[in-house]
């Protein structure tokens, strides 16, 4: 690829996670109808964020990624069916692929849960080989594809993540570099999403122990 891949979006991301899932995962449904693709999707289980995708929207960000060659469609039998070029448009190997996808469809990671999260689609031998695919993917000439953000205080490792929707917002509050140009308006939701999911679960914690405070009759915390 001679030029960087334009910043895709949530969605396409995603779409794309499920495509490389899917085909090593379940290789007797792949390629995948749109009825699957957008299962995939919309799942709740190791998808981060969990969207609610409908067909209208998966098949907008299918024809968006057939522009870049990335999906290419087929017929099979009465409906169409859907695949990806990923390896061979991004000129990655399958295992690069694979960890690609894995941060694609549940954000950033560090390489011990890549390694984990990989397992059903490639076994990698330990977490150096791991991190030296992501390394690769750091470095590439075109453009890297992941960076690995600042270690959170108190964390072993530092965590990756992938470049292909745009800049990641870093947690100590610094930005990922990347060239494609800015988040898209799906990612930015998205962090909004996460924002107030957490804001509530802090204030139902508070709640909780105001409650408690009041059984054990001590005054809690300001």
């Amino acid at each position: 690829m001679g030029t960087p891949l334009a910043t895709l979006s949530l969605l396409e991301t995603r779409v794309l996670g499920v495509l490389i899932e899917k085909q090593r995962t379940v290789p007797d449904s792949y390629p995948l109808t749109l009825n699957a693709l957008v299962s995939g999707c919309s799942q709740k289980t190791s998808r981060n964020p969990v969207l609610e995708v409908s067909d209208a929207e998966a098949q907008a960000a299918i024809d968006s990624l057939k522009t870049y060659h990335l999906v290419d469609e087929s017929s099979g039998g009465r409906v169409s069916r859907y695949a990806h070029n990923f390896d061979r448009v991004l000129r990655v190997p399958s295992q690069s692929a694979i960890l690609l996808a894995v941060l694609m469809l549940r954000g950033p990671q560090t390489a011990g849960e890549l390694r984990i999260a990989c397992e059903r689609m490639h076994n990698f031998a330990d977490i150096s080989a791991v991190e030296g695919f992501l390394n690769e993917l750091a470095e590439r000439p075109n453009g890297a594809l992941v960076t690995k953000l600042s270690r959170l205080p108190g964390a072993r490792e530092g965590r990756w993540a992938q470049l292909l929707g745009g800049a990641v917002a870093d947690d100590v509050g610094t930005a990922a570099h990347y060239t494609g140009g800015d988040s898209s308006l799906g990612e930015v939701a998205a962090l909004k999403s996460n924002v107030a999911r957490l804001e509530a679960e802090v204030g139902a914690l508070k709640a909780l122990l105001s409650r408690v405070c009041a059984e054990l009759g001590i005054s809690d915390a300001p």
